[in-house]
């Protein structure tokens, strides 16, 4: 079956299967740190959170930027830096500036 047949319930439902596993899976690999997503991907644990926050503004939801950032992180973003967060590299900040070089 190709899932662009699905019909839409069944598509929200295997998207939103698809999230809290990469929440789940992100949870767990505390190592990755968000520059490097930043760096490799072009979006980190924030981009996830800001997307809740968005999806949940655009249902008319008061999800605070806190509690979907604690939703993504399992913890409070703050706990979550103090615990797991390194300091970056100058070669991590290097090819952070190159790579966003062109945004914004």
């Amino acid at each position: 079956m190709a899932y662009d047949t699905l019909d839409q319930t069944t598509r929200t439902e295997l998207e939103a299967a698809a999230f809290r596993r990469l929440i789940a899976h992100l949870k767990k690999r505390t190592d990755a740190q968000n520059i490097d997503m930043m760096n490799l991907a072009g979006f980190c644990r924030n981009c996830l959170a800001n997307w809740l926050k968005d999806a949940a503004d655009e249902k008319g939801l008061d999800l605070s930027r806190d509690d979907a950032r604690t939703a993504v992180y399992g913890m409070p973003y703050e706990d979550w830096k103090a615990q797991h967060q390194t300091e970056a590299t100058q070669a991590q900040k290097d090819a952070f500036k190159e790579a966003f070089k062109h945004h914004g």
